[in-house]
């Protein structure tokens, strides 16, 4: 900083609870100024809002447009070193044009030609890979090929090498999930290169994982296995298992012994099954299904939440704004937005008959840190 010169601005104003403006305290500020010093009487209704006041706004991403684009980059911009992954991330329109769907949250649709490999690398960002359609990828995490199918949901803790290949005659599109603005603002990321090609190793095509083999037996725990780090050691959640589980909820429900959140509202969170914990330590990750006809209460909370439309049709409303919604739309929840939706799925445009999201979101850094907070607004 040149003598003089400071980029700390304070300015004498005349408004309630605020000092009389005199030369004297004109003088003040200058010297608050040359000291970088911000006195918090200026400054008190910014830092600290009667409640949140979100930098991100609502918005709506149709996946009708997102793949035709994906596609088109998938014949002009080419997997490899350097930009190493397809990935077209969705770019807030509040937040200064940066990639970041919401300030802690990154989201992306992710697009790769068939025969074609991502390259391997590692990076301390929590990632997954959530498919709303097709089929023919494997991601090899730690050297297990682990296949991605629609509904599939893939987590993948920071620090784990992994790389990706299509292995059909058709190109495949999905959405993946980072905490890549959290980590960019908290100065914590690194990333680093692997290996160009994967082996032949890793280049088989399982029915299952390795992973799901050793954990993904429900209520049971492998008795000679201990996870190496934090995050779920189980790598692919099968839509199967996703889709009999809401079902279920339903069901009951329809039997009069309950088991949904609210009328007409299925829902699971994805856990760890080591240890019942979120999947990874900075996301959480949950699929909704709302039957035909019903409507969620509005819920506000801290943090911030990114969601996709899996299958069905429907009405959301986030603040002020509300959308028609079909399968493969994204749309973004701010913090302390109101959040509802309604259903108006039905056997032609769902499997389930039933609007069917699937959410993530920041949740676990905000209850860390004590500073989760939730609430549920009148209709």
């Amino acid at each position: 900083m040149s003598e003089g010169q400071s980029p700390v601005r304070v300015e004498a104003v005349s408004a309630e609870g605020q000092p009389e403006v005199t030369a004297e305290l004109e003088e003040l500020y200058r010297g608050f100024e040359q000291e970088l010093l911000i006195p918090l009487w200026t400054q008190i209704g910014g830092l600290m809002p009667a409640h949140p006041n979100s930098h991100a706004v609502p918005h709506l991403w149709r996946w009708q447009n997102l793949v035709p684009l994906a596609a088109r980059a998938g014949d002009l911009v080419p997997v490899g070193r350097g930009g190493e992954r397809r990935a077209i991330a969705l770019a807030n329109p509040a937040l200064g044009g940066r990639p970041y769907a919401t300030p802690t949250l990154w989201a992306a649709i992710q697009y790769l030609m068939p025969g074609e490999d991502a390259p391997e690398h590692r990076h301390t960002q929590n990632a997954f890979r959530f498919v709303v359609e097709g089929e023919g990828v494997w991601t090899v995490v730690g050297g297990d090929p682990i296949p991605m199918g629609r509904g599939d949901f893939l987590p993948q803790a920071g620090w784990n090498w992994h790389a990706h290949h299509n292995a059909t005659d058709k190109p495949m599109a999905w959405i993946d999930g980072l905490d890549i603005p959290f980590q960019y603002q908290m100065e914590s990321q690194f990333f680093e290169f692997g290996r160009d090609e994967i082996s032949d190793a890793e280049r088989i095509t399982p029915s299952r994982s390795r992973s799901e083999r050793l954990w993904g037996h429900p209520g049971l725990r492998p008795l000679a296995a201990t996870p190496s780090g934090p995050g779920t050691p189980l790598l692919s959640y099968k839509w199967e298992f996703t889709d009999l589980a809401l079902s279920d909820q339903l069901a009951m429900e329809r039997e009069g012994y309950g088991g949904t959140v609210e009328p007409g509202h299925a829902a699971v969170r994805y856990t760890n099954p080591a240890t019942g914990s979120d999947v990874l330590t900075t996301i959480r990750a949950e699929f909704h299904r709302i039957s035909r006809g019903s409507e969620t209460a509005p819920v506000r909370e801290t943090g911030s939440s990114v969601y996709q439309v899996f299958d069905g049709s429907g009405v959301v409303t986030v603040g002020d704004a509300s959308w028609s919604v079909s399968r493969g739309d994204i749309f973004v929840v701010p913090s302390w937005q109101p959040f509802s939706a309604k259903s108006e799925a039905g056997s032609s445009d769902s499997d389930s008959g039933a609007l069917d999201l699937f959410r993530f979101s920041d949740a676990p850094v905000f209850e860390a840190l004590g500073l989760g907070r939730t609430r549920i607004d009148s209709r």
